[in-house]
């Protein structure tokens, strides 16, 4: 959803304490909707804004519940973003 790796996710699961998804007894990750949400505001601020770990501490502190976009459907965003990445390697390729 995120186009990350697992292993980022799990670092920021241990930079955030307010996310702690479940685990079920094999150690897999369920993510709740509000895990969802925290991913999407953490993901916005530190790779689409720039914030350091630190900057996004604190912003989500100053802001714990103010959307950091608009309610668009995000799989269609990180769908297009991903295109975009795509296009623009093949574009530096040529």
């Amino acid at each position: 959803m995120f186009n990350v790796t697992t292993s980022l996710i799990r670092y920021w699961e241990s930079e955030f304490t307010f996310l702690r998804p479940k685990k079920n007894r094999k150690g897999d990750r369920q993510f709740t909707k509000k895990d969802i949400q925290y991913l999407e505001r953490i993901y916005h601020l530190v790779k689409e804004r720039g914030f350091t770990l630190e900057g996004a501490k604190k912003e989500l502190k100053k802001k714990p519940n103010t959307p950091t976009r608009q309610k668009a459907k995000p799989e269609l965003y990180y769908k297009l973003k991903s295109l975009k990445v795509r296009l623009e390697k093949l574009r530096d390729s040529l």
